[in-house]
């Protein structure tokens, strides 16, 4: 039996590893957790949920801005916690400094990285500094697990052995299709998770349709948020059964730009908008699947849309999850004021043009990425 050390802070990085984390222990494998200290709040929230409490927590202070700062800080400590922890095998996921910096501490205890969700490119400098630490990462680690054939064929053509890149689907796919199956067996009722505001919001609205905004990339910070603002300002008066809700980041910058973008919406409209704190997992997932569409930045929210047949309107010049796009389930609108509104048009004048962007099944998966990656871990 080997021992797994799965080195995870943000949002993103938890949720998607999750199943992999109950499934291993399932096996009766040992495997310890350690939180970088990265989306503090919201990841104590998830640990509670997925039942998966940290063995190790590093504190983090941000005394800078700088990411210099925030990698030194991150290598130093996940170093210690590798050296006292001494596993086999260093779980990594995804694009994140604390995915970067937990590779490199594996590396440099020479101890084997197994990289979940290996080989996403978008082949351009944004998104930064995600794109690079994917790189990174991928000279650094002994298992790639790739979620698709494309992030496959990019691994292969950088070199990286064929024996060594495993395709498997993505875990967030398992992730999302495990809280449904939850939601829907009413084991959980998603609306105990959400804010006052949110539920009486949806409760008053019930029959409308709904967009689902998030934006909070750092490439976006500035005038871009304040453009997909205007954006969704002018949606709201031109269309008034239209009702939309974003949850805001809690990012300073990120708040101050969304406030300022809804400054002179009129109260009318104002009453269709809900702005909202960050949103647990399961009720992102219950709001995505009660939304028509989505406007959104965030590589998770296009992952598990697509599980749940819901268009995304993708807020970025590029993206790393190409297949959705090619599959038809998404288009890329940047963060242009008058692309985006044309684009949210055409979903919500055209039907056919919705129901073709309604994807039947996930480019990323089927929801058994985690029983493939915990089967190549234990057999190779």
């Amino acid at each position: 039996m080997r021992t797994y050390l799965a080195c995870v802070g943000t949002r993103p990085e938890i949720i998607k590893i999750a199943v992999l984390y109950r499934l291993l222990r399932e096996q009766g494998h040992h495997v310890q957790l350690l939180h970088t200290g990265q989306h503090e709040e919201v990841a104590q929230v998830l640990y509670r949920f997925f039942g998966m409490p940290p063995d190790y927590q590093i504190e983090l202070p941000r005394r800078s801005p700088l990411l210099g700062n925030l990698t030194a800080t991150l290598l130093e400590r996940i170093d210690k916690v590798v050296e006292e922890a001494d596993p086999d095998v260093v779980l990594v996921q995804g694009d994140t400094t604390s995915a970067f910096t937990g590779a490199l501490a594996g590396y440099y205890h020479n101890i084997s990285v197994a990289h979940i969700e290996a080989g996403l490119r978008t082949g351009e400098h944004e998104p930064f500094p995600e794109e690079k630490n994917r790189e990174l990462i991928g000279r650094l680690a002994h298992w790639h697990f790739a979620p698709t054939a494309q992030a496959q064929a990019n691994l292969i053509r950088e070199g990286i052995e064929p024996d060594r890149i495993f395709m498997v689907g993505n875990t967030v796919i398992d992730a999302a299709l495990w809280v449904r199956e939850r939601i829907s067996q009413g084991l959980f009722d998603p609306r105990l998770a959400m804010p006052r505001q949110l539920r009486n919001f949806l409760a008053q609205y019930s029959q409308n349709r709904l967009m689902l905004v998030t934006a909070h990339r750092r490439e976006n910070w500035g005038q871009p948020i304040r453009d997909i603002a205007a954006a969704v300002v002018k949606l709201l008066n031109a269309y008034p059964e239209l009702v939309v809700v974003w949850p805001v980041h809690p990012n300073p910058s990120v708040q101050d730009d969304v406030s300022t973008g809804f400054a002179g919406l009129a109260a009318q409209a104002r009453s269709r908008l809900c702005l909202t704190e960050p949103l647990d997992y399961p009720a992102m997932i219950a709001l995505l699947a009660r939304c028509y569409f989505s406007l959104t930045d965030s590589g998770g929210i296009q992952e598990e849309a697509s599980a749940l047949a819901r268009p995304v309107l993708i807020a970025r010049h590029s993206t790393e999850r190409q297949e959705l796009v090619q599959a038809g389930g998404a288009c890329l609108v940047g963060t242009d004021t008058q692309r985006i509104v044309d684009e949210a048009a055409k979903l919500l004048d055209d039907e056919a043009t919705y129901r073709r962007m309604q994807l039947p099944a996930s480019p990323f998966g089927d929801g058994q990425a985690a029983e493939r990656i915990s089967k190549v871990l234990i057999t190779t």
